[in-house]
C-alpha cells in the first residue's frame, strides 16, 4: 500500500510553526485562524504517529526536528519551476568559519552536507571574531567565545576540553612534564584564544601567561609549531584530534581541563527563516551532537 502523503498545507503550517515557535505569528503569516494552525499540526502528527512538538514552547521532538528537514528540502524543491535554469535555482549561502573549526570539524564532514543539500550554494569565508578578524556579509558565523554575544542569535555548537601537547621528539629532548614547576621551565606557545592560565588555575597555580614566547592568532598553526618541537602548546582535544591521530602531536598530562570557551553558530535575526540557513543549522549540530 502507497503510504499516505500529508496534505500540504499542513506541511506548510509545521515549517511555520517551527520557524516562529508560535500559533499566532504562525496563523499571521498563513493568514488563517490560530486554531487552524493547532488543527493542521495535530492532523499531521496523526498521520505521521508521532510527536512533532515536545512543549508549549514549540521546541521539536527528536522526531519533529528530523522531519522538519525533510519537510524543508520537499518545498524548497517545489519553488523550483520547471525549465528554470538549475544554477539560478541555487541556494546561495556564505558562512564565517574560524580556521582551525574549518580543517578539524568541518571539513571532514562537508561532503555529507554537500550530498544531502545539492541545492545550496555554500561559501565558507574565514573569520577569527575574538581578534577583531570577521568575514564581511556572511548569513551565519561560527565564533568561539564565551557565548555572551548582544548583536546575534546563537546556540552552542560544541564544548570542549584543553591539555598540553608537545611533539615527540620534544618530549624526547625536554621531558618529562610530570608537575607545573617543570611545565612552567618549558617553551610555551601562547595564543588569546586559549591562554594557559585555565591550565595553571585547574592545578590550584594562579600563574600569569608567559611572559616570553612565540604567540598565534590560530589554533592550527599553533598546533603546527608544536609539531615542529618549538614548545608546548595548550590545545583543544577535538581540534586537536588531527595532530594526535597523526602522531605529530603527544599529551603530557594524561589530565583535561574545561575551556572557557566554546564554539557558536550566530546569525542575525531573521536569518533562520530563510531555508538554506534552517538546513544547514539543522545539519551542523547534529552532525557535531
Amino acid at each position: 500500500m502507497t503510504a499516505r502523503i500529508p496534505p500540504i498545507q499542513c506541511l506548510v503550517t509545521f515549517e511555520a510553526l517551527a520557524r516562529l515557535r508560535s500559533v499566532t505569528q504562525a496563523a499571521d503569516e498563513l493568514c488563517v485562524t490560530p486554531s487552524a494552525v493547532s488543527h493542521r499540526v495535530r492532523q499531521l502528527e496523526q498521520i505521521l504517529g508521532a510527536k512533532l512538538f515536545g512543549r508549549a514552547d514549540f521546541s521539536l521532538t527528536t522526531e519533529g526536528s528530523e522531519y522538519l528537514a525533510h519537510v524543508r528540502e520537499g518545498l524548497a524543491i517545489l519553488e523550483r519551476f520547471p525549465g528554470q535554469d538549475a544554477a539560478q535555482g541555487k541556494r546561495k549561502l556564505r558562512v564565517a568559519v574560524t580556521p582551525t573549526f574549518a580543517r578539524s570539524m568541518l571539513m571532514p564532514r562537508l561532503r555529507a552536507f554537500i550530498e544531502a543539500y545539492p541545492e545550496i550554494d555554500l561559501t565558507l569565508q574565514v573569520s577569527i571574531p575574538l581578534l577583531d578578524v570577521v568575514a564581511e556579509d556572511a548569513d551565519l558565523m561560527i565564533r568561539f567565545g564565551t557565548g555572551r554575544y548582544a548583536d546575534v542569535e546563537h546556540l552552542c555548537l560544541m564544548r570542549d576540553d584543553v591539555t598540553p601537547l608537545a611533539a615527540p621528539t620534544y618530549l624526547r629532548e625536554n621531558g618529562p612534564f610530570d608537575t607545573i614547576e617543570d611545565l612552567l621551565g618549558a617553551k610555551l606557545l601562547k595564543s588569546p584564544l586559549e591562554p594557559w592560565r585555565t591550565w595553571f588555575l585547574a592545578h590550584g597555580v594562579d600563574g600569569p601567561e608567559p611572559a616570553e614566547g612565540s604567540s598565534f592568532n590560530d589554533i592550527g598553526l599553533m598546533c603546527e609549531a608544536a609539531a615542529q618541537g618549538l614548545g608546548i602548546a595548550l590545545v583543544r582535544l577535538k581540534l586537536g584530534q588531527p595532530w594526535l591521530d597523526s602522531g605529530a602531536l603527544q599529551r603530557i598530562s594524561a589530565r583535561n581541563v574545561p575551556s572557557p570557551h566554546a564554539h557558536y553558530l550566530c546569525w542575525r535575526t531573521g536569518a533562520m527563516e530563510r531555508w538554506e540557513c534552517a538546513a544547514f543549522a539543522d545539519w551542523l549540530k547534529k552532525s557535531l551532537a
